[in-house]
């Protein structure tokens, strides 16, 4: 998959703004279900922590994707 292994500036921006949007969604998540609340203290902890773990996952899949075709 191009998108998940290509290190062309294209493919990065889209990571990030991938990750940004899914963060954001995942913060958000009370507003969107209103099941819950969430303090709009950790909605911006929130989205850079998935984030911070969507980075490293998506370059193992990419890794992963790339070592199956090999």
């Amino acid at each position: 998959m191009k998108f998940l292994k290509s290190n062309e500036t294209v493919f990065r921006l889209l990571r990030t703004i991938v990750q940004g949007v899914i963060g954001v969604i995942i913060a958000n998540l009370d507003i969107i279900t209103g099941a819950f609340q969430i303090n709009d203290i950790w909605k911006p902890i929130i989205a850079a922590l998935v984030m911070a773990i969507l980075s490293p996952v998506m370059a193992e899949i990419g890794k992963s994707k790339e070592d199956e075709e090999k």
